[in-house]
C-alpha cells in the first residue's frame, strides 16, 4: 500500500515536474538571451559610440594643431597633430575590431581621414601651404574634408545610438514573451493546487515584469530605474547587468551633456563630483581654480572667434602640464569662458601651476598682433573717447589645500577658492595664491590659514 501510494503521489507530481523543468529550461534560454543583448550593448555598441566620440575629438584637436602649427611655426603642435593622429587610427582598430559592424564604413573614415592629415603633411613645410593649392584653396579642402569626416562620425554614432536601441527592443519582446509563457504555466500549477510552484512562479513574474520596466524605462532614456529584484539567481545576475549598464550610460549622457562644447573637457558638474569623492576618500587634495586675466579686453579687441582660440589653447596647456607634471588619477575640467580648475594631490600642485604660468606666458604672446606685443598692451576708447589700456593677457591661479584631519565640503572649497582668485586676480602677471589651512597641533579644533603667493 505505501508504495502504492508512494507512486501515485509521483505521477501526481509528474506533470508539475515536467512543468517546472520546462519553465527552468524556458526561463534560463530567455536570459541568457538577456544576457547576451546586454552584453552586446556594453561590448560592442557602448564602445562604439565612444570610439566615435573620441575620433571626433581627435579630429577637432587635429585641424587646431595643423592650423595653429602653420600660423606659429611651434613644433610642437606638430608633435600634438602627430600624436593626435595616432589616437585616432588605434580607436580605428578598435572599431574594426567590433564585430556585426558591416554597416559602418570604417574604410571610408580612415580614407578620409588620411586625406585630411595629406593636407597638412604633403608639403616640405607643414607651415606653409601644401603645393598646387592656394591659402583659400587649403581652406576650402581642410574644411570640406573635416565636414565630411564628421558627417561620417555621426553616421556611426546614429548606428551605434539605434543598433543600442533595437537590442533593448529586442530584449523588451523576450521580457513579454517569457512573462506570457510563465504566466500561462503558472496558471496551470495553480489550477493543480500546488501553492509552492505558484510562489515559485509570481516570483519570477515579478522579476521579469521588473526587468521588462526597466528595459522599457532604459530604452527611452532614462537610466534612474530602481530594480527590485531580490532573487539569488540568473535574474539577479540579470538585474545587476542592466543596472551596472544604466548607470554607465547615465554616467555617459551627464559627462556629454556637461563638457564643454568648445574644449571638450569635463564641466562643472563633473568637477563638483570628483572634489567631493576626493574629500570623502580624505585624499590630500590640492583644488586649483584658473582664470585669465584681461580677456574681455582680448576679446573686444581680437572678437569672438580668436577669443575661442585662447581658450582652447589654454585648455591644452593645462591638460599637458598637468599629464607631464602630475599623475593618471588628476582631474582637469573646464568651469565655463575663461575659468578652469585642476583637481591633484596636495605635493604636486606647485610644480603644476608653475609649468602652467610659463607655458601660458610664453604662449599667450602669439595670439597678439605686433604692435600690441611691441606696446605690452592693448590700447583703446572707452565710449566717453577717453584712451584705455590692458596688458597682455595673465593667468591667475587660486588654490586650496584639503589634509586628512580636516572637514570641509566641496562647496565651502569652492567659496574659499573664488575668494582667493579674487585676490590672485588683483596681484599683477601670472602668480598663483594658495590657502594653507592647518591645525594646531595643542587645539584640533582650531585652524591657521596662511597664503602663499607665487608668480
Amino acid at each position: 500500500m505505501r508504495l502504492r501510494i508512494e507512486h501515485k503521489m509521483i505521477l501526481g507530481y509528474l506533470p508539475i515536474i515536467l512543468l517546472i523543468f520546462v519553465i527552468t529550461i524556458f526561463s534560463y534560454r530567455s536570459l541568457d538571451e538577456l544576457n547576451t543583448i546586454n552584453r552586446s550593448i556594453l561590448n560592442e555598441d557602448t564602445v562604439l559610440i565612444q570610439a566615435v566620440e573620441k575620433m571626433g575629438e581627435a579630429v577637432l584637436a587635429q585641424e587646431s594643431y595643423g592650423r595653429r602649427y602653420r600660423i606659429l611655426d611651434n613644433p610642437e603642435m606638430l608633435d600634438l597633430f602627430r600624436q593626435r593622429d595616432r589616437e585616432f587610427n588605434e580607436l580605428v582598430d578598435k572599431v574594426r575590431a567590433l564585430p556585426h559592424q558591416e554597416e559602418i564604413n570604417i574604410d571610408k573614415l580612415l580614407s578620409l581621414h588620411r586625406d585630411f592629415n595629406a593636407l597638412f603633411t604633403t608639403s616640405d613645410d607643414l607651415a606653409n601651404t601644401p603645393a598646387g593649392l592656394d591659402a583659400g584653396e587649403f581652406d576650402k579642402a581642410v574644411s570640406d574634408t573635416f565636414d565630411r569626416m564628421t558627417a561620417l562620425l555621426q553616421y556611426m554614432h546614429r548606428v551605434g545610438k539605434r543598433s543600442q536601441y533595437l537590442k533593448m527592443e529586442k530584449a523588451n519582446s523576450i521580457g513579454i514573451r517569457s512573462f506570457r509563457f510563465t504566466a500561462l504555466l503558472s496558471t496551470l500549477m495553480i489550477i493543480i493546487g500546488l501553492a509552492s510552484v505558484s510562489g515559485i512562479t509570481r516570483s519570477i513574474s515579478r522579476a521579469i515584469a521588473e526587468l521588462k520596466r526597466a528595459t522599457e524605462i532604459i530604452s527611452q532614456g532614462n537610466y534612474d530605474c530602481r530594480l527590485q529584484v531580490n532573487t539569488k539567481d540568473e535574474l539577479a545576475d540579470l538585474a545587476a547587468s542592466l543596472r551596472v549598464m544604466a548607470s554607465r550610460l547615465s554616467l555617459l549622457e551627464r559627462i556629454s551633456l556637461d563638457s564643454s562644447p568648445l574644449t571638450r573637457m569635463p564641466g562643472g558638474l563633473a568637477i563638483e563630483n570628483i572634489l567631493a569623492q576626493r574629500l570623502e576618500s580624505s585624499h590630500h587634495t590640492a583644488f586649483c581654480m584658473l582664470d585669465l586675466d584681461n580677456f574681455k579686453s582680448y576679446n573686444d579687441r581680437y572678437g569672438y572667434a580668436k577669443g575661442n582660440d585662447v581658450i582652447r589653447a589654454t585648455a591644452e596647456i593645462i591638460k599637458s602640464a598637468v599629464a607631464e607634471q602630475g599623475s593618471t588619477d588628476d582631474f582637469v575640467g573646464h568651469i565655463g569662458g575663461d575659468d578652469f580648475a585642476v583637481i591633484t594631490h596636495t605635493n604636486r600642485y606647485e610644480t603644476i601651476c608653475r609649468a602652467i604660468i610659463k607655458r601660458f606666458d610664453e604662449t599667450i604672446v602669439n595670439f597678439y598682433n605686433e604692435s600690441d606685443r611691441e606696446r605690452g598692451c592693448i590700447v583703446s576708447k572707452n565710449r566717453q573717447g577717453r584712451r584705455m589700456t590692458f596688458p597682455i593677457m595673465t593667468i591667475s591661479i587660486a588654490v586650496v589645500t584639503h589634509h586628512q584631519e580636516q572637514r570641509i565640503t566641496h562647496i565651502e572649497i569652492g567659496e574659499i577658492a573664488s575668494e582667493l582668485k579674487a585676490y590672485a586676480k588683483s596681484l599683477p602677471g601670472s602668480v598663483f595664491v594658495t590657502d594653507r589651512r592647518e591645525k594646531h597641533s595643542e587645539d584640533r579644533g582650531a585652524e591657521n590659514t596662511a597664503l602663499k603667493v607665487v608668480k
